[in-house]
């Protein structure tokens, strides 16, 4: 009898299509918003693959009562019960390095532009209002210092696009040694914390999210920030104290913010980020483009099918 494989969230339909020609898939990208129907569809899973948004807890996790894998097309595993996966002998499988390529760029677009300051004037212009003295203020990449808050692969190839565009990169990684070589094989120099965002012109969260980063940048480390700075998340939400950091944008104690990531999603309303100046806000998808959805999806296709196969 052929394993099952319930995937309740978008995957990429040639890897989809490639489990299937060996696998029973049952494939509703919208099954995530359905919690009786994923329970129903579970109890005869073998295999679950997710993206962020699906809880892999709970009622879910118990419903799944022969699941053997669990496939997360990204990299953070805060949405799934790993210790309970654990417990039961669930392979947890998650799509590392696989968009890191989109990640990466991202962070150095963002960047860029918010250093820049000068991508929001359509309007002005259109107008006739020509703000060509108040935009001349801009700052270059060039030369400036981008502090990697976590330096594992993502930070790493980051680092690397940066160091290209000829700016300094300092990073803090409490896992990685101070004297480890991978500092300067990507030609970034070690910094603690606070030093790092003492120092920093653009700061760029590449964290998980667990009980010890929670809250990782409250007021008061925001506060060690230069007032130009600016701030990059596309780790969790979790990670930064959001009603600080928008008190800072609109108090002009801080350059400008980019979040791709909120610690509810999506973004509650009345939240204090609304309106904030200086801010650019995308909906989770620094990883997400179409060459990251194939990779995800291909290596999270190939591993969970090789998975089941070793059973």
């Amino acid at each position: 009898m052929s394993h099952r494989i319930v995937i309740s969230e978008f995957m990429d339909a040639p890897a989809v299509e490639r489990l299937r020609a060996d696998f029973d898939v049952d494939y509703r990208p919208t099954l995530v918003d359905d919690a009786a129907a994923l329970a129903a569809a579970l109890g005869a899973a073998d295999a679950w693959i997710v993206r962020n948004r699906t809880q892999v807890r709970g009622a879910a996790l118990e419903a799944a009562r022969q699941l053997r894998v669990v496939g997360r097309l990204g990299v953070g595993l805060d949405n799934i019960d790993v210790p309970a996966c654990e417990a039961r002998g669930i392979e947890v499988i998650a799509a590392t390095g696989a968009n890191a390529e989109s990640v990466a760029e991202y962070v150095v677009t963002v960047a860029m532009m918010l250093l820049r300051g000068a991508y929001f004037s359509t309007r002005a212009v259109e107008a006739g209002t020509w703000p060509r003295q108040m935009l001349s203020q801009g700052r270059e990449a060039s030369g400036k210092a981008l502090g990697l808050v976590g330096f594992g692969s993502i930070g790493r190839l980051t680092a690397r696009k940066a160091a290209a565009l000829g700016m300094r990169v300092l990073g803090y990684d409490p896992v990685v040694r101070p004297d480890d070589p991978a500092w300067r094989e990507h030609g970034a120099q070690h910094r603690d914390l606070n030093a790092l965002l003492a120092e920093s012109d653009v700061v760029s969260l590449h964290v998980p999210l667990t009980p010890q980063t929670r809250g990782l940048l409250g007021a008061e480390r925001l506060s060690r920030m230069k007032r130009d700075a600016v701030l990059v998340n596309t780790a969790r939400g979790g990670i930064v104290d959001e009603a600080a950091l928008a008190s800072m944008l609109r108090d002009g104690r801080l350059g400008g913010a980019a979040l791709d990531v909120f610690d509810r999603e999506p973004l509650a309303a009345g939240s204090p980020l609304a309106g904030a100046p200086r801010l650019v806000l995308t909906p989770h998808i620094a990883g997400v483009t179409v060459e990251a959805n194939e990779r995800v999806s291909a290596l999270i296709a190939e591993r969970v099918a090789a998975a089941l196969a070793r059973g």
